[in-house]
């Protein structure tokens, strides 16, 4: 490394000199203490006062994969919060739904977004979703010291696969572990808190070769279910305005479905129960 480039512009020489196609590798050796895997961890468990986040839910359908969730936020035996979000885009082709730490969780997010730009920009094209889906596994490894102290992140990485072979379902799904174990789904997945009421839900209600539309209840029905068993999962909130994030990823790239759109199946679901209900 010349003087020269350690003096250019008045930048250190990470910033000019460092060739990787990963942000985080750069700001590993730029800034270490941003990245959330860095921070001093506590040394007594902390989670029961940490706002978590809870259900995720994704499901595949002929043509793309949904992903959705809950609103709530729990701390320890308090809401936090009623209108969090927890599903978000990670780039054009790809959504990252997050059940864990909150603070932590969506700090990750924007890191994974900036990650996923950065190679794009570098590399001038667009990683493959397995690639995308190991960049996520090694940022949740960074992060197993918190995790060990009760700021767990485990989220839930689903999206459309541009190199997928003809014949074959383009959505995928990964889930994870806290160590930053990578597992590839078929069908369905659900992670947090309510997860193992909506898979049992999905059991019933999901099959291959489903539509969008059909897809979308499966889907809005297992979050209405796990809220129906879990108290830190959020069932729809007519009053406040209130239901599941629902995103969308297809050959049109990720897109998040209008509330209006969720609320009329959440009506659906809501009307059909209330009717069986009054029949019995």
């Amino acid at each position: 490394m010349s003087e020269y480039s350690a003096g250019r512009s008045g930048f250190p020489p990470a910033y000019l000199d460092r060739v990787g196609s990963s942000f985080t590798d750069f700001l590993a050796a730029a800034a270490p203490d941003l990245l959330p895997g860095r921070r001093p961890v506590p040394q007594l468990p902390v989670g029961d006062v940490t706002p978590h986040g809870t259900t995720i839910v994704s499901v595949t359908y002929d043509g793309g994969v949904l992903m959705g969730g809950d609103r709530r936020a729990t701390m320890g035996n308090l809401i936090s919060s009623r209108d969090i979000e927890k599903v978000y885009p990670a780039d054009a082709w790809s959504v990252i739904g997050i059940a864990g730490a909150a603070g932590i969780a969506i700090e990750m997010v924007r890191l994974y977004q900036v990650e996923l730009e950065h190679y794009e920009k570098i590399e001038g094209l667009t990683l493959s979703l397995d690639g995308k889906a190991n960049r996520l596994a090694q940022m949740i490894r960074g992060n197993l010291g918190a995790a060990l102290q009760g700021l767990a992140v485990v989220p839930l990485f689903a999206g459309f696969d541009l190199d997928a072979a003809p014949g074959t379902t383009p959505g995928r799904i990964f889930s994870y572990d806290v160590t930053g174990g990578n597992y590839e789904e078929r069908g369905y997945a659900a992670v947090g808190s309510g997860s193992l009421f909506a898979r049992n839900s999905l059991k019933k209600t999901w099959r291959p070769g489903l539509d969008g539309d059909a897809a979308t209840r499966s889907l809005v029905e297992a979050l209405y279910d796990a809220a129906d068993d879990d108290s830190a999962t959020g069932g729809p909130d007519p009053v406040r305005r209130l239901y599941p994030i629902v995103y969308r990823v297809d050959a049109e790239g990720a897109v998040r479905l209008t509330d209006d759109e969720v609320a009329a199946v959440a009506k659906i679901i809501t009307d059909e129960r209330a009717a069986a209900e009054g029949q019995g």
